[in-house]
């Protein structure tokens, strides 16, 4: 457990205020140029929900599933209290918010801060500075993100249009699943075993699985539109670790937005989005009411030998008719026409979709890459095996469990958050400097695993000046099996240059890269026996989560 604010020393406790008091400063100055301060209560509580014919109590945000919305418009601060009436310790991350000079708001439990304990209160506060679009909020503590999550929407600066036609309403769809057993047992279990945990019982669609239990009509999702009519539709992937398909049967999507960047529109039948991934696309409704329901669904891509949850949730689009029309079509019911998706682990329709993904880059949106390096990286991203201690009966072989690791190393947790350490030079017994830069050895990343797949364990860090250059490369391994892998740079937006199958060939595929117009986002997949590429500048100090590393940015002068 985190070392609580109220736990302090009487001058720990001063020095804490004066810190926040600096990190706020920068933002109240930008805020009076703010069009507004907008406020919001969360109250974390449990609430029954009924889902599959069965009632359950889940940990919410004010008794939603899923949470409350938070609308903003570019250039607004946003100030959250929340209050923590459960019995988990809790803490929200703002998922995709750049967090520009306010790194203790962004939410990572034992990254930026120390959770919100039963009892007790925290206030996020930051401003939304360059960005417009669709993200996101969620928890970031053990798997209370499977209920605890909602969108934030936000706008472009008044009377600044959307690049894209004017839609004419705009939906918030997001993408999760469900379990029927407690979720906080489901992962502690698995944490005791060192087994994968169970999977989850169905998908949803906005917290509503659809038409796959006697409960349907209550737990569907249902979108009715009007005839010739322009929507966009905010998708979002909630879901813990299954990549998502996402179509609408008989209709044609077009690509706007992803992670609240403006990309060069293009029409696609399916979406693929990755776990933690905001899409906007819109959909043109069709001239005149068809005689039909069309299913909206979603269901995942899977590439990695475990079991995942193979269902598809289900909710319907719906046309108004005018009341003539109505009342003859009342007679009958409607047929339904399903989505046609891909196999489930279809690797080329993957990569294509991905690479569909282009920044807009122009003179109003450009796209800023880095054309120089100053410094590069190589991760391998993987499954391994850890020994388990005495007094815990794992079971793999010989008392071992399953761990992922990032070049070989797998995270430890600290007691202490990794930026209140930082800030307060007590670093050391905390984390180290020495995340490796590259493999502790080379093998062939993508074929034949090696004899000894043991990781090593630790809380190692990334040190890097203020404003380098950066390029990495995620390397999937093979090691246990391939899988697919969802990647967050907290704090930044990332370019991704190149993605490739196979073994990234550091001579042949850098020519390759795209530096012109590489999709923008803060969440990426590393492609099954695959790699992919990113650049970004590192110009936001202290220190930022990625994959549960730190990355600790000198200050600027």
């Amino acid at each position: 457990m985190g070392i609580a604010y109220l736990n302090m020393p009487g001058f720990m406790r001063a020095m804490f205020i004066m810190l926040c008091a600096m990190m706020i400063l920068p933002e109240l100055t930008h805020a009076k140029h703010a069009r507004v301060t907008r406020h919001y209560k969360f109250n974390i509580k449990m609430q029954n929900f009924t889902r599959l014919c069965q009632t359950k109590s889940i940990v919410t945000v004010n008794g939603r599933f899923p949470g409350p919305r938070i609308i903003a418009r570019e250039g607004d601060r946003i100030v959250v209290k929340v209050v923590n009436h459960v019995q988990y310790n809790v803490t929200l991350h703002w998922h995709g918010i750049r967090q520009l000079k306010s790194a203790w708001a962004d939410g990572p439990a034992y990254i930026t801060q120390c959770p919100i304990q039963t009892g007790q209160s925290f206030v996020y506060n930051f401003t939304v500075i360059g960005q417009r679009g669709t993200l996101w909020w969620h928890a970031h503590i053990s798997w209370l993100r499977t209920t605890l999550y909602g969108p934030i929407v936000i706008l472009p600066k008044r009377h600044v249009p959307y690049p894209f036609p004017q839609p004419f309403r705009e939906v918030p769809i997001i993408l999760g699943e469900w379990w029927k057993a407690d979720t906080e047992a489901v992962i502690n279990q698995a944490m005791q075993t060192g087994l994968a945990p169970n999977i989850s019982d169905v998908h949803t669609i906005n917290g509503l699985p659809g038409p796959v239990s006697n409960c349907a009509a209550k737990e569907t999702f249902q979108l009715k539109v009007k005839p010739g009519k322009t929507y966009l539709l905010r998708l979002i992937n909630a879901a813990l670790n299954d990549e998502m398909f996402f179509s609408i049967a008989n209709h044609t999507l077009t690509m706007v937005e992803a992670d609240a960047v403006y990309v060069k529109p293009f029409s696609t039948k399916i979406v693929l989005i990755t776990p933690g991934q905001t899409v906007n696309v819109l959909l043109k409704a069709k001239s005149k009411a068809p005689n039909g329901t069309f299913a909206i669904s979603t269901r995942p891509y899977a590439t990695g030998p475990a079991s995942f949850d193979n269902t598809t949730a289900t909710g319907f689009l719906e046309y108004k008719k005018t009341s003539h029309a109505s009342n003859k079509s009342n007679t009958k019911k409607l047929p339904l026409l399903r989505a046609v998706f891909p196999k489930f682990n279809d690797t080329v329709f993957a990569m294509n979709f991905h690479n569909k993904v282009r920044s807009l880059a122009n003179a109003r949106f450009p796209a800023k890459v880095p054309k120089t390096v100053d410094r590069h990286f190589f991760f391998t991203v993987g499954l391994g095996i850890s020994k388990c201690s005495k007094n815990q009966q794992c079971q793999g072989p010989n008392n071992t469990r399953v761990a992922a690791a990032v070049n070989n190393v797998t995270f430890v947790t600290p007691n202490i958050a990794l930026l209140q350490a930082h800030f307060f030079n007590k670093s050391k017994g905390v984390y180290t400097t020495d995340f490796p830069s590259n493999p502790p050895f080379k093998f062939n990343y993508t074929g034949t695993p090696p004899s000894n797949i043991f990781v090593s364990s630790g809380t190692k860090t990334v040190v890097l000046p203020y404003n380098t250059s950066v390029e990495l490369v995620l390397q999937d391994t093979s090691i246990i099996g391939a899988e697919s892998h969802p990647l967050h740079l907290h704090g930044f937006n990332f370019f991704i240059v190149g993605q490739g199958n196979g073994n990234f060939d550091p001579k042949k595929d850098p020519i390759k890269f795209n530096l012109v117009d590489p999709a923008e986002r803060n969440t990426a997949g590393v492609p099954s026996g695959g790699w992919v590429a990113v650049r970004f500048l590192a110009d936001n100090p202290v220190c930022w989560s990625y994959m549960n590393r730190c990355l600790v940015h000198a200050l600027p002068p």
